[in-house]
This record gives structure tokens, sequence and C-alpha cells, in this order.
């Protein structure tokens, strides 16, 4: 059995690994902020919505600004991924900087409820752009690349999700039956946790779970994970719950959420990027067998759809 640890592997959270480039702090900004307290909250949201303004002012400065302390301020730098707010002033300068010559795009307004469609679909097709460019700066790669090859030398893998997550779940299931790979989607959470039990080190359990929190996801990923299969969650909060017993955390972002926007249209966008990551990385290594698979239902997709077959 494996021993339970406290919090996910992966580097995209607090301060393990390199500090984030300039261009992926408002996505780091956006996954965190839900966690941090509201004080914390409030320097975020500075940082994120002025970075030209805030990277000017000392640390005392922004904790006048914010209403805050010097040691909140430090403390919201550090779990952003910064080891100190002499170094988040540099991000913020890098992202000001971007934002000016046009290469990072100034956030947009909220869907309103009389906005024309045509403005409706500007809007969500910004959001959706930046919710991937966001997934994809904050994805830690070397997680990304333990997952692959664990679910490449899979003997079986079960991915569980609810809601949203369980279509997103099926996505993943799917893509990787085509190719040979034996795997499950659980949207039942007693089934999860009965085929969880049968899981043993050879194994796979992959959770998929925005809020980090969820419930009937994070216990069969617990009964895996105790049952020695390698686990993985695919969340967009990693100080959550479910990275306890996630062998390798893949963070995701999301758009802002509102009104007529919830937070589980945004979030598949993101899980599905990482879906794509993650059955892409898994063909390439199993290409032998993988180019095959697909070659073979593709063949039966295109015969069953032909009018002959009819």
């Amino acid at each position: 059995m494996k021993e339970i640890f406290t919090g996910g592997t992966g580097g995209n959270g607090g301060n393990g690994g390199a500090p984030p480039a300039p261009a992926a702090l408002a996505a780091k900004v956006r996954t965190l902020a839900p966690s941090m307290t509201r004080s914390m909250q409030r320097v975020a949201e500075a940082v994120a919505g002025d970075p030209a303004g805030c990277a000017a002012l000392t640390v005392t400065g922004l904790a006048e600004l914010t209403g805050t302390s010097e040691a909140t301020v430090v403390r919201t730098a550090r779990l952003l991924g910064y080891p100190g707010y002499r170094d988040l002033r540099l991000a913020l300068a890098g992202l000001a900087a971007q934002q000016q010559s046009g290469r990072a795009p100034a956030v947009t307004a909220d869907i309103a409820v009389d906005d024309p469609i045509a403005d409706v679909v500007a809007k969500l097709a910004y959001d959706e752009q930046q919710t991937l460019a966001d997934t994809a700066a904050g994805l830690d790669t070397a997680q990304l690349g333990a997952a692959v090859s664990a679910l490449a030398a899979a003997r079986r893998i079960d991915i569980y999700g609810v809601g949203a997550s369980a279509l997103v779940a099926q996505d993943l299931a799917q893509k990787l039956l085509r190719i040979g790979i034996l795997a499950h989607a659980m949207g039942d959470p007693h089934l999860s946790v009965t085929n969880a039990v049968l899981l043993r080190s050879k194994d796979v359990a992959v959770a998929i779970t925005h809020s980090g929190s969820t419930g009937d996801v994070i216990e069969p990923l617990r009964v895996a994970f105790e049952h020695g299969a390698t686990t993985i969650a695919i969340t967009g909060r990693p100080d959550g719950p479910v990275s306890q017993y996630a062998d390798h955390v893949l963070t995701t972002s999301t758009a802002r959420e509102s009104e007529l926007r919830p937070a589980a249209m945004s979030s598949r966008t993101s899980q599905l990027l990482v879906v794509d990551c993650l059955f892409v990385g898994v063909a390439q290594r199993t290409y032998e067998t993988a180019a095959p698979a697909l070659a073979a239902s593709y063949e039966a997709l295109a015969h069953r759809h032909s009018p002959r077959s009819r």
C-alpha cells in the first residue's frame, strides 16, 4: 500500500518548481483565487487586473492599495509560485509589456443579458481561447509525461467523473479504447468504488473534478490509491482534497464564471485539452499498436456509414 500524503505532486502550486512565466500569472490567479483568503484574493485580483500599476508599487504600496498587510502580499506572491514579492513584480512588469505589445490581450467584459448574439460569440470565443492558453501555460509537462507513461503501460484504466466531468471521462475512455487500451468511464459512484477495490499496481485510476472536492470522485480514487494503483487527478484546484490521493496532478484553468456561463462550461474546455494531450501522448508511446487500431476503427466506421452496408 502506498503512503498517503498531503497535497498533490504537481508543480503548479505553492513554491515548487520555477516561478511561472508572466503569461501564466493570470492563469495562476484564476486557478488559485477561490482557495485563497479574502485578503489574499484582493492582492491577487489587483495584480491580475492592473499588472503595470502594481509592478510600480513597493510591497508596502500594494498592501496599502489592497487594504491588506505586507505579510499578506508576500504570502500571496509565494502561493502564486514566486519566491518573494520582488519576483512577482518582475513578472507583473513582463505581463504589462506583453499586454502593451498586444501579445497578451486584456480581459473582456462578462456576457450581459442584453448582449447581441455577435458579442456573445466574440466573448465566448475569447474566453475559450484564454482558458486553453491558461491551461497550456500552467500544465506541468513533467507530471503530464509521467501520467502518459502510466496510462501507456496500464493493464486497466478506470476514469471517474460526475456531471460535466463525466462527459470528459467518457471522452478519454472512448479515445483510449480506439487505440486498444482497456479503459472504462465510471459515472456511478457505487460502481466506481466497487471496481476501484479490484485495481492493483499495474492499473491506473483517473479522477476528473474541477473543484477538486467532489466526494463521488475522490472516494474511488482514494480506494484505488490505497490498493496500489497509479492515480491521476485532472483538477482546477491542485490544492484540493483530490490531490491527497493523486500520484500525478494535472491542473486545468477556467475562464471567469458569470451568471450566464457557469464554471462547468469553461472547466470542460480545459479538461478536454488535458485529455487530448494524454491521448496523443499515449498514442505516441504505443504507436506500433495504436496506429493499426485507429486505422481499423476508421475502416469499421466508414463501412458502417457506407451506402452498401445499409
